[in-house]
């Protein structure tokens, strides 16, 4: 019994010190991220994705998004690649999201230079998503509608817009979680692009 007092005080004080620990660790990680900030290491667009360096997930056809468009499937994606001889821009959207419109001249001048942009609709309705792209210009090869979101789950999606980069084998290999800007193009989509060619 009187073991009982000493080691009820060892782990009292241990619950005390709890908060502590968690508030330090707290505290270092946000050190770690000013110090990232400070150097210019720090992009808040940086989302790990666990599909890079992996195959893509296997999808049944999803259904085309307008009837001009082709609907497609993670076999139809995969053909393309291996026939095209080059790697290929699959680019989640939806109508609605802000983001994706300010990116989507970026989509547009990559569509013009030969890049092939497979776009997926993320759980858009088709009428909003076929009006988006009337008025600003149509930039996917390829498009499809994800109207449950499965496929997005799938792909590890965070939300709209995200951008993915696959080689001809198949594998992801780039990862852009929101809106693409010029810079980025430039400095990290054009040259995986070439990379992976």
């Amino acid at each position: 019994m009187s073991g009982a007092g000493p080691a009820r005080g060892v782990s009292r004080r241990l619950l005390l010190g709890l908060p502590l620990l968690a508030a330090a660790a707290a505290g270092g990680g946000f050190y770690a991220l000013l110090r990232r900030m400070e150097a210019g290491r720090y992009d808040p667009h940086a989302v790990d994705n666990p599909l890079i360096g992996h195959a893509i997930p296997d999808f049944a056809p999803l259904p085309a998004q307008a009837p001009a468009s082709t609907g497609f499937g993670s076999a139809d994606l995969r053909a393309a690649l291996s026939a095209g001889g080059r790697p290929v821009l699959v680019n989640f959207f939806a109508s609605w999201c802000v983001p994706c419109r300010i990116e989507h001249p970026e989509l547009m001048g990559l569509a013009k230079t030969g890049v092939p942009v497979w776009g997926i609709a993320y759980k858009d309705q088709a009428a909003d998503a076929a009006k988006l792209l009337d008025e600003d210009g149509n930039p996917y090869l390829r498009l499809a509608r994800d109207e449950s979101g499965r496929v997005a789950i799938d792909w590890g999606l965070y939300g709209v817009p995200e951008t993915f980069l696959i080689d001809r084998a198949g594998i992801a290999r780039g990862h852009w979680a929101g809106p693409l800007s010029a810079e980025i193009v430039r400095d990290e989509v054009s040259p995986l692009l070439r990379k992976y060619a």
